[in-house]
């Protein structure tokens, strides 16, 4: 089993997602301002019972991912053959795997996406999978997600989807308000802790975090529950072993001030080829602005 990221299945299926945007509508939710004030606030909420309906489909969107990693897209293990359990993820498959193509094209995830982010239009940026298997004890390092990426801007929301009850010992921990502190922090290898070959001066080393620190969040999960957080925003995990199957899918949302860029190094997904010079606004053929919900 290798450990790292891979580029496996081409991840571009569709000729023209933008058509596809236009051709599909996507319900609104109302968001409490309240809400939308502590997501600028802290960096992180959770939605209870955001998404319910969705967690059996996108398990079997997920289980076909487990089940043959290299028919998809960038699969990347990050537990060593000497380490218990197993930590997969893949990235990029909603093109590829038809439960995430309608989550993203006919949820209310875009329209809240659009609200936190206080933007006009929600683009898809990519959709992140993760599986934890019982016994594994691996540590997620504390990072952010900003510089992993392929772009730059300030208005930004991942939507998490717990698949699985996740308590508080293996929850996600999130330092509230990092994402306002104006450092950028050097991507990290899940597998390895270290450091991304980086030639970019501006970035700098990533805090040590107490995961148990006064400004930390972290909030036991249910399945359907949603953790929201901007890309700037620290978080990690800790080394406690995991007792039952912890499965996650998340989609990646940019706003309206979000813009390509270059990075001096290394990025996860690997995107290449994009067509793009840094400070162009990503193709909505590759990246569908999904919010709002038509433009005809």
């Amino acid at each position: 089993m290798a450990v790292g990221n891979t580029s496996a299945a081409q991840w571009r299926a569709i000729e023209d997602a933008s058509a596809l945007a236009v051709a599909t509508r996507r319900p609104w939710k109302e968001i409490s301002p309240t809400v939308i004030e502590d997501f600028q606030r802290d960096g992180v909420i959770i939605m209870r019972e955001a998404f319910p309906q969705w967690v059996e489909p996108l398990r079997t969107g997920l289980q076909r991912n487990l089940d043959n990693p290299q028919s998809f897209a960038f699969p990347c293990e990050s537990t060593n053959g000497d380490e218990p359990g197993r930590f997969f993820d893949s990235y990029c498959n909603w093109q590829l795997i038809p439960e995430y193509l309608l989550f993203a094209f006919t949820s209310h995830a875009a329209a809240i996406a659009a609200q936190l982010m206080k933007s006009e239009t929600a683009q898809l940026f990519h959709d992140h999978t993760f599986a934890k298997e019982p016994g594994t004890q691996k540590a997620t390092p504390w990072h952010h997600d900003l510089p992993y990426y392929c772009i730059d801007g300030t208005q930004t929301v991942s939507i998490y989807i717990a698949l699985d009850v996740v308590p508080t010992p293996t929850a996600i921990r999130f330092l509230r308000g990092s994402h306002r502190d104006g450092n950028t922090y050097r991507p990290r290898n899940f597998a390895s802790g270290t450091e991304y070959d980086h030639d970019d001066t501006s970035l700098i080393p990533a805090p040590d975090v107490d995961p148990y620190g006064s400004h930390v969040f972290v909030e036991a999960l249910d399945p359907g529950d949603a953790l929201c957080f901007d890309f700037r925003t620290l978080h990690g995990t800790t080394a406690a072993e995991i007792k039952n199957r912890r499965r996650a899918f998340s989609t990646r949302w940019m706003g309206d001030d979000v813009r390509y860029l270059e990075r001096q190094g290394e990025t996860s997904p690997p995107l290449q080829n994009l067509g793009l010079q840094s400070g162009e606004v990503m193709r909505p053929d590759l990246f569908p602005v999904l919010w709002p919900p038509s433009h005809d």
